[in-house]
């Protein structure tokens, strides 16, 4: 027969396994807030005087106060703005020229004179207006309603992926996720 000298005995290694086990769950639970601090007092909220052994005075529990969030709030409305693109002389430049070309076209003589001119003046006045259309963008307003009771407008370039209703935070002018 064997003897078993130098192993440890299988239930040693098991109790010592298990009680592992129990003490990394129990500090995970602590960690994670899973279980309730303890303050050392009583179970009836009773603590004892400082003074006196035999005395004791109720203590009062109260939650712990939320700090307010300066930059917290929600959502209040949104709104889409058209921005009105700046004309910078090229689309007028560029329309003036095709427009009296398309007037040399008309007529002849004094007339076809007058048509380029025509055509030049109203091609110039297109080309600006469409230049200010193509340079136009839109721009978001996105109102915020803080937890003090004040509200603030936002703007942004990109369209909001914000809700009304939604709660968020404002950090610098940019709006954040309070989820």
């Amino acid at each position: 027969m064997e003897t078993q000298a130098g192993k440890f005995p299988p239930i040693l290694l098991w109790t010592a396994g298990v009680a592992l086990i129990l003490f990394c769950a129990a500090g995970i639970a602590a960690f994670m807030g899973w279980v309730p601090t303890s303050m050392g007092g009583t179970s009836d909220g009773v603590m004892p005087d400082k003074h006196s052994a035999n005395t004791a005075r109720p203590v009062a529990r109260t939650a712990p106060a939320r700090t307010k969030c300066a930059e917290c709030g929600v959502v209040e409305s949104m709104r889409e703005i058209d921005v009105r693109g700046e004309g910078t002389g090229l689309g007028a430049v560029g329309g003036a020229v095709v427009g009296g070309v398309l007037g040399h076209q008309v007529g002849s003589g004094r007339g076809n004179d007058v048509a380029t001119v025509v055509g030049a003046v109203g091609g110039a006045v297109a080309g600006n207006q469409i230049e200010k259309h193509a340079r136009s963008t839109k721009s978001y307003e996105i109102t915020v309603r803080f937890d003090d009771g004040s509200s603030r407008v936002i703007s942004e370039g990109n369209p909001p992926t914000w809700r009304t209703g939604d709660k968020v935070k404002v950090i610098n002018g940019v709006i954040r996720s309070n989820a």
